[in-house]
């Protein structure tokens, strides 16, 4: 459990600057970022930070393609974690 909870902020600030600079690299007309690649950010635990760059640079907030992804993403996140909490597999 601690290796997750050191592991939390270094994972959700390369997913924010990697959003960041998508738009970027967007902005500028230039080889982009996967989608793959920014969603596995999210997959392995980057949600947060992914997050509050879509909101704060305003970056893939109207590609329903990829929100619908990133919320299915999430979705799954949320049913796992409740699950665990309700099997007592962890504990805070």
């Amino acid at each position: 459990m601690n290796l997750i909870l050191y592991l939390f902020f270094p994972v959700n600030l390369i997913a924010f600057v990697l959003i960041g600079y998508d738009k970027q690299l967007a902005i500028k007309n230039k080889n982009r970022i996967s989608e793959k690649v920014l969603l596995t950010w999210v997959v392995i635990g980057g949600t947060i930070g992914s997050s509050l760059a879509m909101s704060i640079f305003r970056h893939k907030t109207a590609k329903k393609s990829y929100l619908l992804k990133f919320f299915g993403i999430v979705s799954l996140q949320v049913i796992t974690i409740i699950t665990l909490f309700y099997f007592d597999l962890i504990s805070l």
